[in-house]
Protein backbone atom coordinates (compact mmCIF):
# COMPACT_ATOMS: atom_id res chain seq x y z
CA UNK A 1 0.00 0.00 0.00
CA UNK A 2 1.39 3.78 -0.77
CA UNK A 3 2.67 5.53 1.60
CA UNK A 4 0.34 8.49 2.57
CA UNK A 5 0.85 11.16 5.76
CA UNK A 6 -1.29 9.22 7.71
CA UNK A 7 -1.11 6.99 10.14
CA UNK A 8 1.28 9.75 11.94
CA UNK A 9 4.70 8.59 13.44
CA UNK A 10 4.35 11.42 16.65
CA UNK A 11 0.71 12.58 16.60
CA UNK A 12 -0.08 15.46 18.61
CA UNK A 13 -4.42 15.59 19.90
CA UNK A 14 -5.10 18.38 21.43
CA UNK A 15 -8.96 17.78 22.39
CA UNK A 16 -9.35 20.53 24.28
CA UNK A 17 -8.67 22.72 21.12
CA UNK A 18 -10.51 20.64 19.39
CA UNK A 19 -13.39 21.55 21.72
CA UNK A 20 -13.10 25.26 21.24
CA UNK A 21 -12.69 24.51 17.32
CA UNK A 22 -16.48 22.86 17.79
CA UNK A 23 -17.86 25.43 19.75
CA UNK A 24 -17.04 28.16 17.42
CA UNK A 25 -14.25 29.33 20.04
CA UNK A 26 -11.61 29.51 17.71
CA UNK A 27 -10.89 28.85 13.79
CA UNK A 28 -9.12 25.51 13.51
CA UNK A 29 -5.28 25.61 12.62
CA UNK A 30 -5.18 22.28 11.27
CA UNK A 31 -7.97 19.97 10.07
CA UNK A 32 -9.22 17.51 13.20
CA UNK A 33 -10.98 14.19 12.43
CA UNK A 34 -14.24 12.53 13.88
CA UNK A 35 -15.31 9.01 13.47
CA UNK A 36 -18.44 7.07 15.36
CA UNK A 37 -16.61 4.07 14.90
CA UNK A 38 -14.30 1.85 12.54
CA UNK A 39 -15.16 -2.00 11.83
CA UNK A 40 -12.43 -4.35 13.72
CA UNK A 41 -11.95 -5.39 10.19
CA UNK A 42 -10.09 -2.32 9.44
CA UNK A 43 -8.65 -1.69 12.32
CA UNK A 44 -7.53 -5.04 12.13
CA UNK A 45 -5.74 -4.56 9.04
CA UNK A 46 -4.54 -1.03 9.40
CA UNK A 47 -3.08 -2.52 13.02
CA UNK A 48 -1.09 -5.92 11.11
CA UNK A 49 -0.04 -4.34 7.68
CA UNK A 50 0.70 -0.54 8.11
CA UNK A 51 1.64 -0.46 12.43
CA UNK A 52 3.13 -4.35 12.11
CA UNK A 53 1.51 -5.20 15.24
CA UNK A 54 -0.38 -8.17 16.24
CA UNK A 55 -3.68 -8.23 16.35
CA UNK A 56 -6.62 -8.90 18.90
CA UNK A 57 -10.32 -8.79 17.46
CA UNK A 58 -12.39 -8.79 21.00
CA UNK A 59 -11.97 -8.08 24.73
CA UNK A 60 -12.66 -12.07 25.32
CA UNK A 61 -9.48 -12.49 23.49
CA UNK A 62 -7.64 -10.26 25.17
CA UNK A 63 -9.43 -7.69 27.25
CA UNK A 64 -5.88 -4.92 27.59
CA UNK A 65 -4.50 -6.26 24.56
CA UNK A 66 -7.85 -5.08 22.92
CA UNK A 67 -7.90 -1.85 24.05
CA UNK A 68 -4.88 -1.12 23.84
CA UNK A 69 -4.73 -1.66 20.12
CA UNK A 70 -7.97 0.75 19.94
CA UNK A 71 -5.90 3.70 21.51
CA UNK A 72 -3.36 3.18 19.67
CA UNK A 73 -5.01 3.57 16.44
CA UNK A 74 -7.26 6.27 17.56
CA UNK A 75 -3.87 8.02 18.24
CA UNK A 76 -1.74 6.69 15.40
CA UNK A 77 -4.42 8.17 12.61
CA UNK A 78 -4.66 11.69 14.17
CA UNK A 79 -7.67 11.71 16.93
CA UNK A 80 -8.17 13.97 19.25
CA UNK A 81 -10.19 11.47 21.14
CA UNK A 82 -11.10 7.89 21.35
CA UNK A 83 -14.76 6.60 21.66
CA UNK A 84 -15.55 3.81 23.86
CA UNK A 85 -18.49 2.41 24.49
CA UNK A 86 -20.08 -1.15 26.09
CA UNK A 87 -20.80 -1.93 30.05
CA UNK A 88 -24.59 -1.98 29.54
CA UNK A 89 -26.01 -4.98 28.33
CA UNK A 90 -29.96 -4.63 27.33
CA UNK A 91 -30.92 -8.93 26.89
CA UNK A 92 -32.77 -11.03 24.80
CA UNK A 93 -32.50 -9.33 20.80
CA UNK A 94 -33.57 -11.32 18.22
CA UNK A 95 -31.52 -11.09 14.92
CA UNK A 96 -31.47 -12.45 11.23
CA UNK A 97 -28.14 -13.71 9.86
CA UNK A 98 -26.74 -13.42 6.35
CA UNK A 99 -23.24 -13.91 5.08
CA UNK A 100 -21.19 -10.69 4.77
CA UNK A 101 -19.72 -10.16 1.29
CA UNK A 102 -17.57 -7.14 3.06
CA UNK A 103 -14.17 -5.98 1.44
CA UNK A 104 -12.79 -7.16 4.72
CA UNK A 105 -15.47 -9.33 5.29
CA UNK A 106 -16.19 -11.12 9.21
CA UNK A 107 -18.00 -14.30 7.28
CA UNK A 108 -21.27 -13.21 8.57
CA UNK A 109 -23.51 -10.00 9.49
CA UNK A 110 -26.32 -9.95 11.67
CA UNK A 111 -29.23 -7.28 12.56
CA UNK A 112 -32.07 -6.79 14.58
CA UNK A 113 -35.53 -8.67 13.93
CA UNK A 114 -37.65 -5.56 13.61
CA UNK A 115 -40.98 -7.57 13.60
CA UNK A 116 -42.43 -8.86 16.65
CA UNK A 117 -40.12 -8.19 19.81
CA UNK A 118 -40.03 -9.96 22.97
CA UNK A 119 -42.17 -7.09 24.72
CA UNK A 120 -45.38 -7.37 24.04
CA UNK A 121 -47.82 -6.91 27.37
CA UNK A 122 -47.39 -5.35 30.32
CA UNK A 123 -46.59 -8.89 31.70
CA UNK A 124 -43.34 -9.09 29.50
CA UNK A 125 -42.57 -5.64 30.76
CA UNK A 126 -42.92 -7.06 34.02
CA UNK A 127 -40.87 -9.66 33.76
CA UNK A 128 -38.34 -8.66 31.60
CA UNK A 129 -34.49 -8.68 33.48
CA UNK A 130 -34.08 -5.04 33.11
CA UNK A 131 -30.60 -3.80 33.85
CA UNK A 132 -29.58 -2.68 37.43
CA UNK A 133 -26.92 -0.47 37.97
CA UNK A 134 -24.94 -2.89 39.92
CA UNK A 135 -24.76 -4.90 36.75
CA UNK A 136 -23.07 -1.82 35.06
CA UNK A 137 -19.70 -2.51 33.38
CA UNK A 138 -17.08 0.94 33.34
CA UNK A 139 -14.43 -1.85 33.02
CA UNK A 140 -13.50 -0.42 29.38
CA UNK A 141 -13.75 3.37 30.06
CA UNK A 142 -11.37 2.65 33.38
CA UNK A 143 -8.98 0.79 31.33
CA UNK A 144 -8.91 3.57 28.63
CA UNK A 145 -9.13 6.20 30.67
CA UNK A 146 -5.55 5.32 33.02
CA UNK A 147 -3.81 4.50 29.32
CA UNK A 148 -4.61 7.64 27.52
CA UNK A 149 -1.59 9.44 25.62
CA UNK A 150 -1.29 13.22 26.54
CA UNK A 151 -3.93 15.28 24.80
CA UNK A 152 -6.47 12.60 24.32
CA UNK A 153 -9.63 12.22 25.82
CA UNK A 154 -12.90 10.04 25.74
CA UNK A 155 -16.65 10.40 24.04
CA UNK A 156 -18.74 7.87 25.97
CA UNK A 157 -21.88 6.16 25.02
CA UNK A 158 -23.12 2.98 27.01
CA UNK A 159 -25.47 1.58 23.86
CA UNK A 160 -27.04 2.08 21.23
CA UNK A 161 -29.93 4.80 21.88
CA UNK A 162 -33.25 4.98 23.54
CA UNK A 163 -35.29 4.83 20.34
CA UNK A 164 -33.43 1.88 18.74
CA UNK A 165 -33.44 -0.67 22.18
CA UNK A 166 -37.00 0.37 22.94
CA UNK A 167 -38.41 0.03 18.88
CA UNK A 168 -35.85 -2.65 17.62
CA UNK A 169 -34.44 -4.68 20.46
CA UNK A 170 -37.37 -4.81 22.56
CA UNK A 171 -40.80 -3.74 21.33
CA UNK A 172 -39.82 -4.37 17.71
CA UNK A 173 -40.85 -2.31 14.87
CA UNK A 174 -44.13 -4.08 14.18
CA UNK A 175 -45.07 -4.40 17.16
CA UNK A 176 -44.59 -0.89 18.74
CA UNK A 177 -46.30 0.49 15.92
CA UNK A 178 -49.43 -1.33 16.59
CA UNK A 179 -49.03 -0.44 20.06
CA UNK A 180 -48.61 2.78 19.59
CA UNK A 181 -52.28 2.91 19.47
CA UNK A 182 -53.42 -0.17 20.96
CA UNK A 183 -51.41 0.75 24.13
CA UNK A 184 -49.32 3.87 24.79
CA UNK A 185 -48.52 4.15 28.04
CA UNK A 186 -46.85 0.80 27.53
CA UNK A 187 -44.44 1.96 24.62
CA UNK A 188 -44.06 5.03 26.71
CA UNK A 189 -42.99 3.13 29.46
CA UNK A 190 -40.74 0.81 27.89
CA UNK A 191 -38.94 3.85 25.97
CA UNK A 192 -38.93 5.71 29.81
CA UNK A 193 -37.44 2.79 31.62
CA UNK A 194 -34.84 1.86 28.55
CA UNK A 195 -33.65 6.33 29.32
CA UNK A 196 -33.89 6.17 32.20
CA UNK A 197 -31.25 3.12 32.61
CA UNK A 198 -28.76 4.90 30.39
CA UNK A 199 -29.04 7.75 32.58
CA UNK A 200 -28.29 6.15 35.62
CA UNK A 201 -25.41 5.00 33.95
CA UNK A 202 -24.33 8.18 32.20
CA UNK A 203 -24.81 9.81 35.76
CA UNK A 204 -21.32 7.64 37.09
CA UNK A 205 -19.51 7.86 33.77
CA UNK A 206 -19.57 11.39 33.12
CA UNK A 207 -17.46 12.26 36.03
CA UNK A 208 -14.74 9.40 35.40
CA UNK A 209 -11.15 11.17 35.11
CA UNK A 210 -10.54 11.62 30.81
CA UNK A 211 -14.15 11.91 29.63
CA UNK A 212 -14.98 14.96 27.69
CA UNK A 213 -18.44 13.84 26.74
CA UNK A 214 -21.34 12.22 25.26
CA UNK A 215 -21.10 10.74 21.77
CA UNK A 216 -24.62 9.28 21.40
CA UNK A 217 -26.12 7.27 18.56
CA UNK A 218 -30.01 6.97 18.24
CA UNK A 219 -30.84 6.19 14.02
CA UNK A 220 -34.45 8.47 14.36
CA UNK A 221 -34.70 8.56 10.31
CA UNK A 222 -34.50 6.70 7.00
CA UNK A 223 -34.37 8.09 3.19
CA UNK A 224 -37.17 10.51 2.97
CA UNK A 225 -38.53 11.11 6.42
CA UNK A 226 -38.34 10.61 10.45
CA UNK A 227 -39.48 6.47 11.07
CA UNK A 228 -41.97 8.08 13.83
CA UNK A 229 -43.79 11.17 13.10
CA UNK A 230 -41.98 14.35 15.04
CA UNK A 231 -44.95 13.84 17.59
CA UNK A 232 -43.44 10.82 18.70
CA UNK A 233 -40.36 11.51 18.94
CA UNK A 234 -41.04 14.59 20.56
CA UNK A 235 -42.64 12.47 23.34
CA UNK A 236 -40.83 9.86 23.64
CA UNK A 237 -37.43 9.95 22.66
CA UNK A 238 -36.30 13.69 22.58
CA UNK A 239 -36.95 14.06 25.83
CA UNK A 240 -34.20 11.25 27.28
CA UNK A 241 -31.28 12.97 24.58
CA UNK A 242 -32.71 16.35 26.26
CA UNK A 243 -31.55 15.16 29.65
CA UNK A 244 -28.40 13.57 28.52
CA UNK A 245 -27.08 16.76 27.57
CA UNK A 246 -27.98 18.69 30.66
CA UNK A 247 -26.15 16.20 32.21
CA UNK A 248 -22.89 16.59 29.81
CA UNK A 249 -23.10 20.56 30.06
CA UNK A 250 -23.78 20.33 34.01
CA UNK A 251 -20.50 19.46 33.80
CA UNK A 252 -18.95 21.38 31.11
CA UNK A 253 -18.92 18.31 29.09
CA UNK A 254 -20.03 18.24 25.04
CA UNK A 255 -23.23 16.51 23.38
CA UNK A 256 -22.46 14.82 20.21
CA UNK A 257 -25.12 13.29 18.94
CA UNK A 258 -25.28 10.34 15.80
CA UNK A 259 -28.52 10.00 13.91
CA UNK A 260 -28.88 8.52 10.86
CA UNK A 261 -31.98 9.36 8.23
CA UNK A 262 -33.30 12.58 7.31
CA UNK A 263 -34.65 13.79 10.45
CA UNK A 264 -34.74 17.83 8.96
CA UNK A 265 -38.16 18.49 10.37
CA UNK A 266 -36.71 18.05 14.25
CA UNK A 267 -33.63 19.85 13.75
CA UNK A 268 -34.34 22.62 15.77
CA UNK A 269 -35.72 20.47 18.06
CA UNK A 270 -32.47 18.79 18.44
CA UNK A 271 -30.61 22.21 18.31
CA UNK A 272 -32.92 24.57 20.20
CA UNK A 273 -34.40 22.15 22.91
CA UNK A 274 -32.02 19.12 23.23
CA UNK A 275 -29.19 21.35 22.88
CA UNK A 276 -26.92 19.08 21.40
CA UNK A 277 -23.25 20.20 20.63
CA UNK A 278 -23.07 18.91 17.07
CA UNK A 279 -24.26 16.49 14.59
CA UNK A 280 -22.99 13.70 13.16
CA UNK A 281 -24.53 11.22 10.08
CA UNK A 282 -24.86 12.65 6.82
CA UNK A 283 -25.91 11.19 3.22
CA UNK A 284 -25.98 13.34 -0.15
CA UNK A 285 -28.79 11.79 -1.38
CA UNK A 286 -30.13 13.26 2.03
CA UNK A 287 -28.76 16.45 2.49
CA UNK A 288 -24.84 17.00 1.58
CA UNK A 289 -22.93 17.73 4.65
CA UNK A 290 -21.58 21.64 3.06
CA UNK A 291 -25.90 22.17 2.54
CA UNK A 292 -25.98 21.70 6.43
CA UNK A 293 -23.08 23.58 7.31
CA UNK A 294 -24.38 26.24 5.68
CA UNK A 295 -27.84 26.03 6.88
CA UNK A 296 -27.11 25.30 10.33
CA UNK A 297 -23.04 25.20 10.82
CA UNK A 298 -23.13 28.76 12.80
CA UNK A 299 -25.57 27.03 15.63
CA UNK A 300 -24.18 24.00 15.73
CA UNK A 301 -20.47 21.66 14.83
CA UNK A 302 -21.29 19.67 12.14
CA UNK A 303 -18.85 16.19 12.13
CA UNK A 304 -17.89 14.21 9.60
CA UNK A 305 -20.32 14.10 6.19
CA UNK A 306 -17.77 12.09 3.27
CA UNK A 307 -20.72 9.67 1.95
CA UNK A 308 -19.79 6.02 2.34
CA UNK A 309 -20.89 5.25 -1.05
CA UNK A 310 -18.79 7.93 -2.06
CA UNK A 311 -15.81 6.62 0.17
CA UNK A 312 -16.36 3.36 -0.99
CA UNK A 313 -16.56 3.93 -4.89
CA UNK A 314 -14.74 6.91 -5.76
CA UNK A 315 -11.05 7.05 -7.73
CA UNK A 316 -8.26 8.54 -6.10
CA UNK A 317 -8.43 11.91 -7.72
CA UNK A 318 -12.19 11.88 -7.58
CA UNK A 319 -12.41 11.50 -3.76
CA UNK A 320 -9.57 14.11 -2.99
CA UNK A 321 -11.76 16.48 -5.09
CA UNK A 322 -14.65 15.66 -3.25
CA UNK A 323 -13.26 15.70 0.35
CA UNK A 324 -11.24 18.92 -0.31
CA UNK A 325 -14.47 20.23 -1.28
CA UNK A 326 -16.31 19.71 1.70
CA UNK A 327 -13.62 21.06 3.54
CA UNK A 328 -13.42 24.73 1.28
CA UNK A 329 -16.91 24.69 1.87
CA UNK A 330 -17.28 23.38 6.12
CA UNK A 331 -13.65 24.35 7.18
CA UNK A 332 -12.60 25.93 9.45
CA UNK A 333 -14.80 26.63 12.23
CA UNK A 334 -17.47 24.14 13.96
CA UNK A 335 -16.69 21.22 11.72
CA UNK A 336 -14.33 17.96 11.62
CA UNK A 337 -13.81 15.43 9.10
CA UNK A 338 -14.97 12.54 8.88
CA UNK A 339 -17.14 9.99 7.19
CA UNK A 340 -20.70 10.59 6.61
CA UNK A 341 -21.36 7.62 9.17
CA UNK A 342 -18.74 4.69 9.79
CA UNK A 343 -15.53 3.21 8.21
CA UNK A 344 -17.16 -0.04 7.68
CA UNK A 345 -15.35 -3.43 6.40
CA UNK A 346 -16.96 -2.47 3.35
CA UNK A 347 -14.89 0.63 2.33
CA UNK A 348 -11.30 0.24 1.18
CA UNK A 349 -8.57 0.70 3.10
CA UNK A 350 -6.92 3.06 0.68
CA UNK A 351 -9.50 5.30 0.55
CA UNK A 352 -9.95 6.01 4.61
CA UNK A 353 -6.69 6.90 4.47
CA UNK A 354 -6.93 8.87 1.21
CA UNK A 355 -9.88 10.66 3.26
CA UNK A 356 -7.48 12.06 5.95
CA UNK A 357 -4.39 12.16 4.09
CA UNK A 358 -6.61 14.90 1.92
CA UNK A 359 -7.22 16.51 5.37
CA UNK A 360 -3.37 16.67 6.57
CA UNK A 361 -2.70 18.51 3.64
CA UNK A 362 -5.40 20.86 3.76
CA UNK A 363 -3.78 23.61 5.92
CA UNK A 364 -0.14 22.89 4.76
Amino acid sequence: MRRFRVPFEKPEPDFYEFKDVLLGKKPARRVHFVELFQDIEIVAYITENIFGDRVVRSVEEDFEGFWRQQINFWYRMGYDYIRVSGGLNFVGQKRRVTSDTAILSRGQRSWIEESIGIITSWKDFEEYPWPKPESFDYSNYEFVSRNLPEGMKLMVCPSSGVFEISSESLLGFEGMSYLLYEDYDLVKAVFDRVGETIYKFYEDLITLDNVEGIFQGDDLGFKTSTILSPRFLRELVLPWHKRYAELAHRYNKMYWFHCCGNILEIIEDLIEDVKIDALHSFQDTIIPVTEFKKRYGDRIAVLGGVDVDKLCRLEEKELRAYVRDILDKCMPTRYALGSGNTVTNYVPVENYLIMLDEGVRYCD
